[in-house]
């Protein structure tokens, strides 16, 4: 896997985001390279690991295209990373890793 995902995965884990998951898209007709999946403990906790990715990813040069944010999800637009971060709640209710394995195996 390479760096800057494992950087944003050890970051998510650090501070307790739960069942962090990396879908790799490449060879796929999905328009990501990645996709990082993780559950936060609820609004303030999505919120807070919005802040550390945004801190300590700039510091890296990354840039961040979008983001869209409601209190049950976030989504970070790297260009070519997506990440994910949802409440429980919401992490069962769309099951992304369903949709995105799907999407995986049609390589």
């Amino acid at each position: 896997m390479n760096s800057r995902i494992e950087f944003i995965t050890q970051l998510l884990e650090e501070k307790k985001a739960d069942s962090v998951q990396v879908f790799d898209m490449k060879g796929t007709d999905y328009f990501v390279e990645y996709v990082v999946v993780a559950t936060t403990m609820g609004e303030r906790h999505g919120l807070s690991l919005l802040d550390l990715l945004k801190t300590e990813l700039k510091k890296r040069g990354e840039q961040i295209l979008n983001i869209e944010s409601s209190s049950e999800w976030i989504v970070i637009d790297l260009t070519d990373v997506l990440v994910h971060l949802l409440t429980p709640e919401f992490r069962v209710k769309y099951n992304l890793e369903e949709f995105l394995s799907k999407r995986h195996d049609k390589k």
